[in-house]
């Protein structure tokens, strides 16, 4: 009895040591990286507006910059400008789903994406009639962040997630269409 308890004591010892290695990718939490990064944060401007419109099927893509990097653990988050209240952009937080005063649903902003692009489009049964103010001139914030980082934040909230990623207003990347 008492070699099973010096194995199970040994064994034990083993389990809480410490791990150590190499630096991990930059931006993934729980690991070293060289530039700290936890985010990055894309923004189509209003020169670039995105359209939705039956020639683009009501869908836009947004290519990652070439040198932009998502690991398998990312998580992809996209929020529409709703608005400006008070001076301050109002960002809503996809999917976002419009509905009728009956309460039946009208359309729908969702997206997809890949390690490469961000596919973002309009689902609903009669997309023609979406009104422009949500069809046209479109701007949104991409915002790409470490799965774990993801789990702790409050998603539906842009300004949450920014102001926990410490990103500032000069930091977002701006596409160039």
């Amino acid at each position: 009895m008492k070699k099973i308890i010096t194995l199970l004591a040994v064994i034990g010892m083993f389990g809480f040591q410490g791990c150590t290695g190499p630096e991990g990718p930059p931006g993934i939490p729980g690991q070293d990286g060289a530039d700290g990064l936890l985010g990055v944060v894309y923004e189509n401007t209003s020169a670039n507006y995105y359209n939705f419109t039956a020639n683009n099927n009501f869908k836009v893509r947004f290519n990652f910059p070439v040198n932009a990097t998502l690991y398998d653990s990312d998580v992809v988050l996209v929020y529409r400008l709703g608005g400006v209240d008070n001076g301050k952009a109002v960002w809503e937080f996809l999917p976002e789903t419009r509905y009728f005063d009956d309460g039946t649903r009208d359309f729908s902003f969702n997206f997809n994406f890949t390690y490469n692009y961000v596919d973002i489009y309009l689902s609903g049964n009669d997309l023609g009639t979406v009104p422009s103010e949500f069809s046209m001139q479109q701007i949104f914030r991409i915002v790409v962040v470490p799965a774990d980082f993801a789990a702790s934040v409050n998603k539906a909230s842009y300004l949450d997630v920014v102001s926990k990623l410490n990103i500032k207003e000069s930091q977002i990347q701006q596409i160039k269409l």
